[in-house]
């Protein structure tokens, strides 16, 4: 019974050291492949607890999650065959385990170099189609969308899924900046121009409108008080008409008086007539007969 105990307990210490080495745990953040003599042999496992046969496998984890990839800075060519440095980073996680490690060996120093090299192909096309003002000035979230797509295509070969691409920064070297801001200045100063020119253009037919209108309406103001003026006179004259019908020895004499009035308030006295000219008329008798002596 004692030699019994004396075995036991080295096999429960054996069996759980092999079951010990046996069970592996994949976290929720993790995703990991089992190798048999170098080779896999399994990469679809679930979170949680499994096992695997001692010595004969081994497995290997590594991080599922989002990763980031500060790329240094790089000189790429526009369309124009002007240099521009580029600032930029990429996210990614692993897509396919096995892949993943057949090309990097799950190294991470590798896996950087080799995402980075596809990520500045994707970055040198891109900006290799642009002008310096479009990609300084234009599009951005356009030309990240084509970019992250393209990067994702070549990286689907790691085994890497790219999430997103961004660039951080985007400058001119030295000799290239001052003639781009030149020529941007006086590509803005032009459309300034352009933009004065049609302001004074429009301002000037709004004038000329508004001088034809002015002179139309001054014109039509003059029609119309002509006419009512004409019409005023019209209705004077047929008023004076009828009231000096009634009588029209009344009528002349009046007419006479506002002549001699018009004449003699000039002051001149001195007048050349006929004695019987009918202008002295009534400077005769009532009637218009010489005066009694």
């Amino acid at each position: 019974m004692n030699k019994l105990r004396q075995f036991a307990v080295p096999l429960v210490v054996a069996l759980g050291l092999i079951l010990y080495a046996s069970a592996f745990v994949v976290h929720q953040w993790e995703t990991a492949i089992k190798l048999r003599l170098g080779k896999i042999v399994d990469s679809d496992y679930e979170p949680g607890l499994h096992f695997m046969v001692p010595l004969l496998n081994n497995v290997k984890t590594f991080d599922a999650r989002i990763q980031t990839l500060d790329a240094r800075p790089e000189r790429f060519l526009t369309i124009e065959k002007k240099d521009v440095i580029v600032d930029s980073y990429v996210k990614w996680r692993i897509s396919n385990v096995a892949q993943y490690y057949r090309s990097t060996g799950g190294n991470p120093a590798m896996t950087a170099r080799l995402l980075a090299e596809r990520i500045n192909t994707s970055l040198r096309n891109e900006f290799g189609k642009r002008t310096i003002k479009e990609v300084v000035s234009g599009e951005r979230s356009e030309i990240m969308e084509l970019l992250r797509k393209d990067a994702d295509e070549k990286a689907a070969e790691l085994g890497v899924e790219v999430v997103d691409v961004r660039v951080k920064q985007i400058d001119l070297p030295e000799e290239v900046s001052s003639s781009v801001y030149e020529r941007m200045r006086a590509e803005r100063e032009r459309v300034a121009r352009d933009l004065r020119a049609k302001g004074a253009e429009a301002a000037e037919r709004i004038r000329a409108d508004a001088d034809r209108q002015r002179t139309i309406i001054l014109a039509d103001a003059y029609k119309e008080s002509e006419e009512l003026r004409g019409k005023g006179d019209a209705k004077a004259a047929e008023i004076y008409a009828k009231a000096f019908r009634k009588n029209d020895e009344f009528y002349s004499f009046y007419r006479s008086l506002e002549a001699y009035r018009t004449v003699f308030s000039q002051g001149k006295d001195i007048m050349v007539l006929q004695p019987d000219s009918e202008f002295f008329r009534y400077f005769k008798g009532k009637s218009g007969d010489p005066l009694s002596e």
